[in-house]
């Protein structure tokens, strides 16, 4: 378990957001570490992994930056590498609402500790919603936990607006992976007029970090965004794997389904699968498959995985010889 998993957030103000993408994107790349960050003029979201040296010396250069001091990051630990290469893309929000002028900057709910948070969900009177997607829930959620049946995050506020109202529910509590998407709800919650808004600091992953098994209210696995696909207490690698055709994430009992492929597509999926996604996914499986015979790590189709190594080599050496000062030619 010597791959360190770094999931990150915080909400600031980052007028220069672009200009920070090529040297956090250069930093990350010189130390082999992988994963995906977002940028946004709101802030900084997204997970990496990488050795411990590696992850401990982002997460100093980043909080280097006065604006990012208070970075909220969560550890878990793996034994394959569960992304394959290194993105720090633009974005206009960290985590997409859809509304302008939600800014947990500026109100925001009020945090709850891991191990209050049996106390908070077990009130009567308090509404407790579940903001994460309908394929996160369907795994794992709390007990008692509202489903918004929700494809996307930006569906949230629709979802508040038909079925929710502050004359009748007074309390609500919210929870998501890592507390991020919670920061964004609890703030347009308190807009819309809810006068107590509690949400689950360092989201689940935090929870089942710390709060024993036998003490739990959560119930099934938690959907992480990368290829261990869900976890469970302690952060342990849970028993999902990924349908490759839509990114469902399937139970063994799935994988005996009758349209069921591996590599390819499931009962979710089969029908709905174009040729040419599906040609690719074959051949995608066909190559893994070949490489694992090798016993080698197939990342995608051969040629094009032997000019991405390429490239990565190339981007690696550039990087270091910015960082250096010196020219890589």
């Amino acid at each position: 378990m010597s791959i360190v998993v770094a999931a990150l957030y915080h909400f600031t103000t980052l007028n220069d957001y672009r200009d920070l993408r090529q040297p956090i994107q250069d930093f990350c790349v010189a130390r082999g570490i992988q994963g995906t960050l977002l940028l946004a003029r709101e802030g900084i979201n997204g997970t990496v992994a990488g050795k411990r040296e590696s992850i401990d010396a982002l997460l100093t250069f980043l909080r280097d930056d006065k604006r990012l001091q208070a970075l909220e990051h969560k550890e878990s630990w793996a034994s394959d590498w569960p992304f394959y290469r290194m993105k720090v893309k633009l974005k206009k929000e960290i985590v997409t609402l859809g509304i302008e002028g939600v800014d947990p900057n500026i109100c925001v709910g009020t945090y709850i500790e891991a191990k209050h948070w049996n106390a908070i969900i077990s009130d009567p009177d308090v509404l407790l919603l579940d903001t994460r997607n309908d394929y996160e829930y369907e795994i794992g959620t709390f007990k008692g936990a509202v489903d918004p049946k929700t494809d996307t995050f930006r569906e949230f506020p629709e979802y508040v607006e038909k079925n929710c109202d502050p004359r009748r529910q007074k309390k609500v509590a919210m929870f998501c992976t890592g507390c991020i998407r919670c920061e964004k709800a609890s703030a347009y919650m308190l807009q819309q007029g809810y006068e107590e808004v509690f949400h689950l600091k360092g989201g689940i992953l935090k929870y089942l970090e710390e709060v024993p098994e036998e003490e739990s209210l959560w119930q099934g696995e938690c959907y992480v965004f990368d290829d261990r696909v869900a976890v469970v207490h302690g952060l342990k690698k849970g028993s999902y794997s990924l349908c490759r055709g839509c990114r469902w994430p399937l139970r063994e009992a799935d994988k005996h389904a009758e349209y069921y492929e591996e590599g390819i597509c499931c009962e979710r999926c089969y029908e709905v699968l174009t040729v040419a996604k599906r040609a690719r996914l074959e051949e995608r499986e066909k190559q893994s498959r070949l490489a694992k015979a090798r016993g080698e790590r197939h990342l995608g189709m051969s040629m094009k995985e032997a000019q991405r190594k390429k490239a990565m080599r190339k981007q690696q050496q550039c990087a270091l010889a910015r960082m250096s000062g010196s020219i890589y030619e």
